[in-house]
């Protein structure tokens, strides 16, 4: 973000790619079947085990810490009192207060911010509850469906809301009849869901009834060069790792270009070269590995008070079905798949114990975008289908749904068809004491 920073240039100097708006040719997708665990990659400075084998209810697995409060959870040290830092006294990757620091700091056009973005820093897309908690800021979506093959925007499905030059505002073609909002997601204690082990997930899916079965897909982690792990992060889970979660939001959202994401957007297909005043990469690498840092020492969303009608509320989600996919307890892998010894400890996030509400797959609930998770025929089936939403921190949202278009449990609720009719089916027809009961349930999370 800040030139003082370029001094650490040569971090992650060998991590380049061409991936701008993840036009990226993937080479698997796991629908129905499960597929051989990935091997292993080092990448320079970073030493990360993609999806090592783990034993999905480990021994003496504990609790996760909880809390909307901006503490650790441990991954990092606490660092100094984050009110005294400024941008002469913060390090990045020092510390947890640190790299909150940096992903809550404004980019500006000496950083690099567009030439077409969305927003001007983290915290204006993740920031509530705590920092890296969610929002109701959406971002637009856009292509068109002929013939039942879709084809995105020009220059890529992302329509940026904003850019440092009037001429260069992306609009909507008259030609492209798919368009959709997708709300940011609260990034907090996605740790955790980074160090669920491939084959957890696997076994959720498997155990899970044929009519309601989740999608799985396998993800390159951009910085272990494109070794294949099952995505678990964004509305299409486009990501396995908070590292290339954090580039693809840089680029795709602030327009920073990085070594994982080296080359500018275009301007609905139309180059930006003549707005574009700051070399490419913009950032050398290192404030990527900072909000996935910072991210990964997040805390679970803490729930709200938990009444008797709650409890019992629990019990009536249960039984209707809506814990097929909003799976209640999944414990993570007894060996972190992503870790930095020189700075982290990996144990933080290890045999822990969440409570998301999620099976971190992708479902046909009626509500797809028309969007398929990455452009080619072999995601084709997806594009109707979107992620599980974590409900861990539901109490904190108020616009629910991919879109942010449901504005109450209930209405989201009803919005479930697909996979989901039958439970929606079930919801219809309880009484009035079990469907509040069910409303306290959810509105403790």
């Amino acid at each position: 973000m800040r030139f003082r920073w370029r001094v650490l240039q040569s971090f992650h100097a060998s991590k380049g790619g061409n991936m701008n708006k993840m036009h990226i040719v993937l080479a698997a997708i796991l629908t129905g079947i499960a597929l051989a665990a990935p091997g292993e990659s080092r990448a320079q400075d970073r030493s990360h085990t993609a999806n090592r084998s783990a034993n999905p209810t480990p021994p003496q697995a504990r609790e996760a810490p909880t809390g909307l409060d901006n503490r650790t959870n441990g991954y990092l040290v606490q660092g100094p009192e984050y009110s005294l830092l400024n941008d002469d006294t913060v390090e990045p990757l020092r510390s947890f207060n640190d790299n909150r620091f940096i992903f809550e700091e404004t980019e500006t056009d000496e950083d690099g911010l567009g030439p077409v973005y969305n927003a001007r820093g983290c915290l204006e897309c993740h920031q509530n509850g705590a920092a890296g908690g969610a929002s109701q800021v959406a971002e637009h979506r856009s292509g068109s469906n002929r013939r039942g093959r879709f084809a995105e925007a020009a220059g890529g499905s992302l329509i940026h809301s904003r850019a440092i030059h009037p001429d260069l505002i992306e609009q909507v073609s008259p030609s492209d009849n798919v368009n959709t909002l997708r709300v940011s997601t609260s990034t907090l204690g996605d740790g955790y869901v980074e160090a669920i082990a491939d084959e957890t997930l696997l076994a959720i899916r498997d155990g899970q009834p044929a009519e309601m079965r989740g999608t799985a897909i396998r993800v390159p982690v951009l910085e272990t060069n494109g070794v294949l792990r099952l995505g678990r992060f964004g509305w299409k889970n486009q990501h396995a790792s908070l590292e290339s979660f954090a580039a693809d939001a840089y680029l795709n959202e602030m327009g920073i270009t990085s070594p994982l994401f080296p080359q500018e957007n275009t301007s609905s297909g139309r180059s930006v070269a003549a707005y574009d005043r700051v070399a490419d990469p913009e950032d050398d690498g290192v404030d990527i590995v900072a909000f996935a840092d910072f991210i990964r020492a997040t805390t679970a969303p803490s729930r709200g008070p938990v009444t008797s009608a709650a409890r019992f509320g629990e019990r009536v989600f249960s039984d209707i079905g809506c814990n097929v996919c909003h799976t209640p307890s999944i414990t993570t892998s007894s060996d972190a798949p992503m870790r930095d010894e020189a700075y982290n400890d990996p144990g933080a996030l290890t045999n822990r114990t969440i409570h998301a509400y999620s099976d971190f797959l992708l479902h046909d609930v009626g509500t797809g975008d028309g969007v398929p998770t990455h452009p080619g025929p072999e995601y084709a089936q997806t594009a109707n289908q979107i992620r599980t939403a974590p409900l861990w921190g539901l109490r904190t949202r108020n616009r629910l749904m991919h879109d942010g278009l449901s504005y109450s449990a209930a209405d989201a609720i009803r919005r479930h068809g697909g996979q989901a009719a039958t439970v929606r089916d079930r919801y219809d027809a309880l009484d009035r004491d079990r469907r509040s009961a069910l409303m306290a349930f959810l509105a403790s999370l």
